[in-house]
């Protein structure tokens, strides 16, 4: 009789882990990939108090993300996008009045926590790793005008720059709305100068996105 108890005793056992194994996948959440493209709206500012006024542009933004969920409420968002930002300036040279429109290219690395309160939204917070690709400067004095394109050479200028950013994505299906904003932890350049001053990006972004699972 012994011997016939083990054998059903592990029968059974077997049977229970079978059946909450299969309840564990049935409930787990998808795992998404998806593609977005969209616009920066950016601006940048002077921690350091110095008179540097500007005004904000348009940029294109996107690229991939990935959202990995932890459980229903909480997952990870890591995402890898193509980001432009800069200002506009104008100032007086010579008596003459000048405008500068600056564009930053940088590709965006966001690490994200991401927080589920409902299954159409997803609150994100996280760093941010930016890596400056190029510059560009457009410059207009009067009748004048003239396009620059850096590649930074020069070891004080931050090519790599952390960041900070937060937003949300509203769910819809197979489409993402997402909102974000977000500002640099560095300043871009080491030492400010006159013509090179010391400054944060900051940035309000909007994109549409598909989502694959």
């Amino acid at each position: 009789m012994k011997k016939l108890l083990l054998p059903l005793l592990l029968t059974c056992l077997i049977s229970q882990n079978v059946n909450a194994i299969g309840k564990l996948t049935n409930d787990e959440e998808p795992l998404y990939f998806g593609l977005k493209i969209g616009t920066n709206y950016s601006n940048v500012y002077d921690e350091s108090g110095n008179e540097f006024n500007a005004d904000p542009k348009f940029g294109w933004a996107g690229g991939a993300f990935l959202s990995l969920p932890f459980n229903k409420f909480l997952g990870f968002q890591p995402e890898l996008l193509f980001s432009q930002k800069g200002f506009k300036a104008t100032g007086n040279l010579l008596g003459n009045n000048y405008s500068m429109t600056r564009t930053t290219s940088f590709l965006d690395i966001p690490l994200f926590l991401a927080l589920k309160p409902t299954e159409s939204l997803t609150i994100l917070v996280g760093p941010q790793y930016s890596y400056l690709l190029k510059q560009r400067d457009v410059i207009v004095n009067g009748p004048f005008s003239s396009a620059q394109e850096q590649e930074f050479k020069n070891d004080n200028i931050h090519k790599n720059i952390l960041c900070f950013v937060g937003g949300v994505d509203i769910n819809m299906e197979h489409s993402v709305l997402g909102l974000r904003a977000g500002w640099d932890v560095q300043s871009n350049h080491g030492d400010g100068t006159s013509s090179t001053p010391r400054y944060k990006n900051v940035w309000y972004q909007a994109t549409i996105g598909f989502r694959i699972n």
